[in-house]
């Protein structure tokens, strides 16, 4: 059977960074997901300025990720990503998935051991598959990424820590930062942070986490954010960007 072309989803995170263009994406977790809602969900969702969903959460318990990503593609337009927790966490029917590795972390599992995992399934695929180095900033509380992944976030005042770190996914290949403060956080990534990495890298930065509000996405994009993600804020409020 001939295979669908590949949407090339970092080529368009590329292209709008060139142009100064910023994106958004809405995160949605299938384990929160109430399928009652789900129709109004999407037309929200469409009705947003959103440009992609990603799809994931730290811990999905739940078998419904398949469903979900069939709901997204026959109901909206925007690319689907997959933003994984574990190798469970892959569906051939999403257009990408961010390949996380979580450098602020000294976990084997999420370094690299999940990644050998995954590897030989992705293949079997036709996911465009994006290097992302996942970076993990203190927030004020302790989120499910650091308790599942059993790491310690940055500091949020070791700029310079940050910085480094984020210049060593780039070095080694990353083609995305993201910048994680965590579902639901206290505060979100520290917008001095994202400024110092933003001149001090040339990869696309993704800052998501804390960000409860429309001032708080326009923040995180003057700070040098090119792609926002919504998550919490959003499943709590489906009229977030309606205020």
């Amino acid at each position: 059977m001939e295979q669908k072309l590949r949407t090339n989803i970092h080529q368009q995170i590329l292209d709008a960074k060139s142009k100064g263009e910023k994106l958004l994406a809405i995160l949605l977790d299938p384990d929160k997901i109430v399928w009652e809602n789900l129709d109004h969900l999407l037309l929200k969702i469409n009705q947003s300025p959103a440009t992609h969903i990603f799809v994931g959460g730290s811990i999905v318990q739940s078998t419904i990720l398949e469903d979900l990503i069939a709901q997204l593609k026959g109901k909206t337009n925007l690319p689907v990503v997959i933003f994984p927790g574990n190798p469970s966490q892959i569906s051939p029917q999403a257009d990408a998935i961010l390949f996380l590795s979580l450098l602020s972390g000294r976990n084997p599992d999420y370094l690299i051991e999940y990644q050998v995992q995954a590897a030989p399934i992705l293949k079997r695929t036709n996911l465009e598959v994006i290097s992302t180095g996942y970076i993990l900033i203190e927030s004020g509380n302790e989120t499910a990424v650091a308790r599942v992944s059993k790491t310690e976030p940055l500091n949020r005042e070791n700029l310079a820590l940050a910085l480094a770190t984020a210049q060593a996914g780039e070095m080694l290949g990353s083609k995305l930062i993201y910048l994680e403060a965590g579902s639901g956080a206290k505060k979100p990534v520290p917008l001095e942070m994202i400024s110092l990495i933003a001149q001090n890298i040339t990869i696309p930065i993704i800052v998501g986490g804390g960000i409860v509000d429309l001032h708080g996405i326009q923040n995180a994009y003057k700070a040098g954010a090119d792609l926002v993600v919504i998550g919490t804020a959003f499943e709590n409020d489906s009229h977030f960007f309606e205020s």
